[in-house]
């Protein structure tokens, strides 16, 4: 995808790290695949596989999410203090994690834009230094014009043109729907930023007041699922062997994971269920008895797999869980695990290999 560092490390690099698995696990500020190679690009690997998660919504739709979803970030952070903690990304404020968001979208502009056929520095993508010592305005600007002008390039190239890409796929589709969600997930980032900075709110209800830094985080279904679509993609191509060779030694006969949200109406059908059970990573959107099952609203379902939210403070219950029920108070208790939870979280962190550093 491209997030945070996708490739190497430019000045000013750092890191995004997950609240809900072990420190060691580093997500990038949004998402991370394997080093380019040629076999990636121009869709020349296999292109077949990821498109199994054929995007759900129009390219036009596409084009026009990138701004509207930057856009609600701006609203956001109106009046927010660019050296705020970000906490699902530790090493960064505010600022940084502003200036990261736009520095991506910059670079997948130039890709189009030059209908690059290699892989493009990203030091645009890596770099936040640009942020230090910009005041809010200038940051705000920062992000409009650079949605702008990718939202721009894209409407001209069309969906179809030939371009390199980090994972399979070489057209500009790949980068318009890469990038609403690279932009919806660091939206979250910012809102976990401003709410944890918020004090408790003042309550003259009985019981105890509101926790503070509840995120106010939400997102359109229709993009949520598209988010998730492309996220299980990615999470079953071949790469993710190649990566994360002991990924074999979850493998087995009839193991399935199986993630169902909670919140549309039972046509929307969004349920996935990913098959460990034979050679290949595989997963389609269907709704059955699975190893372990994860129900959620849509939205913490998406938190959930970009890792901002912890299965350790979530609503479990089944083999290998030393609790029946979570203690999050950020969202993470409106998810349900059933199941198998450790074989949850070896999972998450294989194929997240690219979310990390």
């Amino acid at each position: 995808m491209t997030s945070g560092r996708v490739a190497g490390g430019g000045a000013g690099a750092r890191k995004c790290r997950s609240p809900s698995r072990p420190a060691a696990h580093s997500p990038l500020p949004a998402a991370r695949i394997p080093p380019p190679t040629r076999k990636n690009a121009l869709g020349s690997g296999p292109a077949a596989l990821y498109r199994d998660g054929m995007p759900s919504m129009s390219y036009a739709r596409y084009c026009a999410e990138i701004v509207a979803q930057t856009d609600l970030l701006r609203s956001r952070i109106e009046g927010a203090d660019l050296a705020t903690p970000v906490p699902t990304c530790p090493d960064w404020n505010l600022g940084q994690l502003l200036w990261h968001l736009g520095g991506a979208h910059r670079w997948a502009e130039t890709i189009v834009r030059t209908r690059a056929a290699e892989p493009v520095s990203d030091e645009l993508v890596n770099d936040v230094s640009g942020a230090t010592g910009k005041d809010l305005a200038a940051v705000d600007a920062w992000l409009a014009e650079g949605a702008g002008q990718l939202a721009d390039t894209l409407r001209a190239a069309g969906p179809e043109a030939q371009v390199w890409t980090v994972a399979p796929g070489g057209t500009p589709e790949f980068w318009a729907r890469r990038m609403v969600h690279e932009t919806v997930v660091h939206r979250a980032d910012a809102d976990f930023a401003i709410a944890a900075a918020s004090p408790a709110p003042r309550t003259t209800t009985p019981g105890p007041a509101p926790a503070p830094g509840v995120p106010a985080f939400t997102v359109a279904q229709e993009v949520a699922i598209d988010a998730l679509d492309e996220w299980m993609g990615f999470a079953s191509l071949p790469l993710v062997f190649e990566a994360k060779p002991e990924l074999r030694d979850l493998m087995s006969e009839g193991r399935t994971l199986h993630f169902h949200a909670t919140d549309p109406a039972p046509e929307t059908a969004a349920d996935w269920l990913i098959g460990l059970d034979g050679d290949t990573l595989t997963w389609s959107r269907t709704h059955a008895p699975a190893t372990v099952a994860v129900s959620a609203p849509l939205a913490e379902l998406l938190l959930l797999v970009y890792g901002r939210r912890a299965t350790h403070e979530a609503r479990t219950t089944g083999s290998g869980n030393n609790s029946a029920s979570g203690s999050g108070n950020d969202g993470s208790n409106s998810i349900e695990i059933v199941g198998d939870l450790p074989l949850l979280d070896a999972w998450l962190d294989g194929v997240s290999f690219w979310l990390k550093e």
